[in-house]
């Protein structure tokens, strides 16, 4: 059986995870994408970053995005959440702080969840900045909703 999650449950798998897919809008075509985040509940937002390109341009163009984050225990047991909100480019000391929370988030999420330590931001990413700082950016959500079968 099909059911919504609740508030709270959307929440917790927001929580419990990291990797997630983003959807932007680009030249009137929608594009979705892996990306790797951190999901402050407190504050109800989420965290991200990138270096500057395609995703990042449209971003700044249509800041209108979404977040799709789903759990699969099979095909008849799974959870997913897709979490509306607004792109939100964060500069200077700012982003460096937001990007901390980041790492120190992802690094419990992985220990708890994978039982690995993680010393480096390279370890969880996919990309790895030598040269310059990575374009952080919030997701402020407007509104989360998920569904679940069990």
């Amino acid at each position: 059986m099909i059911k919504s999650l609740d508030q709270h449950r959307c929440a917790e798998v927001l929580k419990n995870n990291y990797i997630g897919y983003l959807s932007y809008i680009s030249q009137r075509r929608p594009y979705t994408i892996p990306i790797t985040f951190f999901y402050n509940d407190k504050e109800n937002y989420i965290i991200c970053y990138s270096g500057n390109g395609h995703k990042i341009d449209a971003m700044r163009r249509q800041p209108f995005i979404s977040l799709s984050v789903t759990d699969i225990y099979s095909n008849k047991e799974w959870q997913s959440v897709l979490a509306h909100g607004q792109y939100t480019e964060i500069e200077g000391g700012t982003a460096k702080l937001y990007l901390h929370e980041f790492s120190l988030g992802i690094k419990k999420i992985v220990l708890r969840k994978e039982r690995k330590d993680l010393d480096y931001i390279s370890e969880f990413s996919s990309k790895i900045y030598n040269q310059e700082m990575p374009i952080v950016f919030l997701i402020k959500l407007d509104d989360i909703t998920g569904k679940m079968r069990s």
